[in-house]
């Protein structure tokens, strides 16, 4: 494929740079806006191409030596930006998160607030998930590609997480995945083997780490040490068990936090929904607050970490369940929700079950969407606006430093 040479004006939800050449869009991942650079077409898509960046040619000044031996276009797909420096992450993100909301939402001028930082922009992560490398060892799997590549150490690992993975020692031929778990408020550490075929490894640890086998109907059991950890964020405790989620980056999670409480403005006596809850990061603070809080989850393991870190509460109702089967034949009125969905966003049979409530059956005044995917949220911020709601304020949050991503605090009212 014959080279060329193209300026880079923007940057794109995904991470890659975007230029335009002889009238189509190329999309060109590792470079940056305010670049000129020698690229080659790799997916031609008609209208519009992906690029591979041969060479820079006017780097931007926001380009930076990347620390990390296993960034670049040919190894780790982990993280997409260490060439960018962190300021610049920061503009990214806010910038994508407003593109989208434009573009997909059709929201004019959409409130979107400058990226709240990390406070270091490293060493956060307080969970990975490797897999074996075909030459042996572990490593995370490459950009666009099935292919693996084999990690000495990475540098957005929390030090809990890369002190414990420094000193693993495994050959496990039916070894699938193995999940590395930190609480990093309290120095529980974990690891989560799922294997190939639901057999149990052979270990030996003289470190104080519990080891959980993550069976492939979803159930968990122990092999050494406890079945869950416990992490603590913004003053409270969770207990966080092998299948269930929780926020990667357990400092930011905390400002997620203080955004929900302080968009829901609770007075007290409030009844409040919390949908796609897990194991209650929003749940426990919010009961501090309202009269009736109702969370739902569809995680058995989840609701089991629910039920335990709500258990101080009598104004807790747990209901175990996927939100768009539960919501339509929930029979009380909601004051104010919260809603944290997956990155495929809030499911239509749920959004319209939550908004298009009757008088009896009163919807939400207030409406907090948190969101890890722009894009979805751009999309379900347009139904919302189709039913009567007003995106009041967006604040971006970086969770993810060094990556694309970024979750996203909305605040919509009725």
């Amino acid at each position: 494929m014959t080279a060329f040479e193209i300026e880079l004006t923007a940057i794109t939800h995904g991470g890659a740079a975007l230029g335009r050449h002889e009238g189509r869009a190329i999309f060109v991942p590792y470079a940056l806006p305010g670049e000129t650079a020698r690229v080659e077409v790799t997916e031609d898509k008609g209208r519009y191409a992906f690029a591979r960046l041969v060479e820079v040619l006017e780097p931007s000044p926001d380009r930076v030596a990347p620390p990390c031996p296993h960034f670049g276009i040919d190894g780790c797909g982990g993280c997409q930006w260490q060439h960018a420096d962190y300021p610049a992450q920061l503009r990214f993100k806010a910038e994508i998160v407003a593109d989208q909301l434009a573009r997909i939402g059709k929201i004019a001028e959409p409130p979107v607030r400058p990226t709240i930082p990390d406070p270091e922009g490293w060493a956060y992560r307080n969970h990975a998930q490797f897999r074996p490398a075909s030459g042996g060892g572990l490593g995370f799997q490459a950009a666009a590609s099935n292919r693996t590549v084999a990690i000495d150490e990475c540098p957005i690992l929390h030090p809990l997480l890369a002190d414990l993975y420094a000193t693993l020692d495994l050959e496990l031929e039916n070894l699938l995945r193995l999940s590395l778990r930190a609480g990093t408020a309290t120095g529980d550490r974990m690891l989560v083997f799922e294997t190939n075929d639901d057999l149990p490894p052979a270990l030996e640890s003289d470190l104080p780490v519990s080891c959980v086998l993550l069976l492939s109907d979803g159930q968990h059991a122990n092999l050494i040490g406890s079945n869950h950890i416990t992490e603590a964020v913004a003053g409270r405790a969770y207990r966080v068990s092998a299948p269930s989620f929780f926020q990667v980056n357990t400092t930011q999670a905390a400002q997620l936090v203080r955004l929900v409480t302080g968009c829901l403005d609770l007075q007290g006596d409030e009844t409040v929904l919390d949908a796609y809850c897990g194991v209650g990061l929003f749940t426990a603070h919010l009961a501090e607050r309202a009269g009736l809080v109702v969370g739902i989850e569809s995680s058995p393991a989840a609701v089991e970490d629910l039920l335990e870190n709500t258990a101080a509460f009598d104004n807790v109702d747990v209901i175990e369940g996927p939100v768009e089967a539960v919501l339509p034949d929930l029979d009380m009125p909601i004051d104010a929700a919260v809603v944290d969905p997956p990155r495929t966003g809030l499911d239509r049979l749920a959004l319209d079950a939550l908004v298009g409530r009757d008088v009896s059956h009163r919807r939400p005044a207030r409406l907090v969407y948190v969101s890890c995917d722009p894009a979805t949220l751009a999309r379900d911020a347009k139904r919302l606006a189709a039913a009567g709601y007003r995106l009041a304020e967006v604040q971006p949050v970086d969770m993810f430093p060094q990556t694309y991503h970024v979750e996203s605090v909305a605040l919509f009212t009725a």
